[in-house]
């Protein structure tokens, strides 16, 4: 083997080794809140593990981090744009900076505007959903040169569920991309990935969008996508699966009924089960899909009412369900039966006790964020809540002057780990820690 055939090998295992602990997309990988890696620290100092770096000027947002390779991608409003940053994930440098659209803001209220997902990386490429409906590729190899854009409202007679703006991170599978514009031509729509132009809507769904994020998954061996949505305020949410490739409704069944502010979680799906939780009276589910379609919930309708999550999603690990609860705080749940495994509303800690969370696994460990930006490294164990080290972000972003602390300011974008690094936003902050176990 010559020399330069080696070198090229190197480069190439290189590249392998650094792709496999991207986060490219909402939730990562796999699409789960759950990191590949390995060799990461078991606890933490006392303030933290060691910050590598601050962000400062991440801008107005509630989205979390995507990384590939040594670049961080982030969606924020700047400048009275909403735009696409990207920046190095060694040193913490702007690299460069794509403008997208006129600032999102559905009304003047405190820090409410600005984009709330993660842009998703696709190759090449990068797709990123704003507030207004607006769903932009880019190019990264031009800095974000626009390749084709979008406006749910305006092409697609979209309707969002309340006022607060488009929320879910675009999914790419094969050579689409999928969306959720709600409304009466189809919920969810397929796009080609390369020119945007329409696949297919789901014409047999026509609620309106939720916030959550389309789950791809291979359920009785037909491939399809799992969303959640919103019929009205009497006849609440619902759960649907939609065909891969036609966008023909598979199966779809009621997750609450009434009013409900929110509905923001991914669901979950594991083989024929598929998992919901939201902010309502009915919160959680686990639904059984057979092979003709029918839908069977295995939950007591005691247990619906047990994992009521807001807007920090949950993680499966094993047979379990880790997350937020409104009257739990954290707890852990039997995915299969829904029964509380232990949870920590007695909490004598005075640490980790919050409104709202979110939460992803690693290394044998849960990840916690709290919407007042405490965060706390847990075992990931059924039998107890073990917290092994928990500190506060060192600062928050600074509101204006003329705006009142709201909820709308605290921390709700989710935590993102890859290649050794947990990034933590909040608001204008972007955090970057050095996770890794040193040798």
């Amino acid at each position: 083997m010559t020399k330069s055939t080696l070198i090229v090998l190197g480069l190439i295992l290189g590249s392998t080794l650094a792709l496999a602990n991207d986060w490219p997309y909402w939730r990562g990988p796999d699409h789960n809140a759950i990191s590949k890696e390995s060799g990461l620290l078991k606890s933490w100092p006392e303030k933290g593990p060691p910050l590598a770096w601050t962000f400062r000027n991440a801008g107005v947002g509630h989205g979390g981090a995507s990384v590939v390779g040594n670049t961080v991608y982030l969606l924020g409003s700047r400048d009275e744009f909403d735009a696409l940053l990207a920046i190095d994930a060694v040193t913490g440098k702007e690299l460069w900076v794509a403008k997208l659209a006129p600032v999102f803001n559905f009304e003047e209220n405190e820090w409410g505007e600005g984009p709330r997902s993660n842009p998703t990386i696709d190759g090449n490429y990068i797709y990123a959903e704003l507030g207004s409906g607006d769903l932009v590729c880019l190019d990264i190899a031009k800095k974000g040169a626009v390749v084709w854009r979008t406006n749910f409202v305006k092409d697609f007679k979209g309707e969002m569920m309340s006022k607060w703006g488009y929320s879910e991170s675009p999914l790419v599978d094969g050579n689409m991309v999928l969306c959720s514009p709600g409304g009466p031509e189809g919920t969810l729509a397929a796009l080609d990935k390369m020119t945007g132009k329409m696949i297919w809507r789901s014409k047999e769904l026509t609620q309106k969008a939720a916030y959550s994020s389309i789950m791809p998954a291979d359920i009785n061996g037909v491939h399809q996508y799992v969303q959640l949505s919103y019929i009205n305020d009497t006849a609440g949410g619902c759960v649907s699966g939609v065909a891969a490739k036609d966008g023909k409704v598979l199966w779809t069944t009621p997750i609450f009924k009434g009013q409900c502010y929110s509905l923001c979680p991914t669901p979950i799906v594991k083989g024929n089960l598929v998992y919901t939780t939201s902010s309502g009276l009915a919160s959680c589910h686990c639904f059984e899909i057979d092979s003709a379609f029918k839908v069977t919930d295995r939950y007591s309708k005691a247990n619906q009412k047990t994992m009521k999550n807001n807007y920090g999603g949950v993680v499966l690990v094993g047979d379990n369900i880790y997350g937020h609860s409104a009257d739990l705080n954290w707890a852990c749940q039997d995915f299969k039966t829904g029964n509380i495994l232990w949870d920590d509303h007695f909490n004598e800690r005075d640490t980790l006790n919050t409104g709202s969370g979110s939460i992803l696994a690693a290394d044998g460990r849960l990840y916690l964020f709290t919407e007042e930006a405490e965060v706390g490294l847990a075992e990931i164990n059924p039998k107890e809540f073990k917290v092994l080290s928990t500190f506060k972000l060192p600062e928050k972003s600074k509101l204006p002057e003329t705006r009142p602390t709201s909820a709308s300011a605290k921390s709700w974008a989710h935590p993102t780990i890859a290649n050794g690094r947990l990034y933590l936003r909040d608001q204008d902050l972007l955090f970057c820690y050095d996770i890794r176990e040193k040798k």
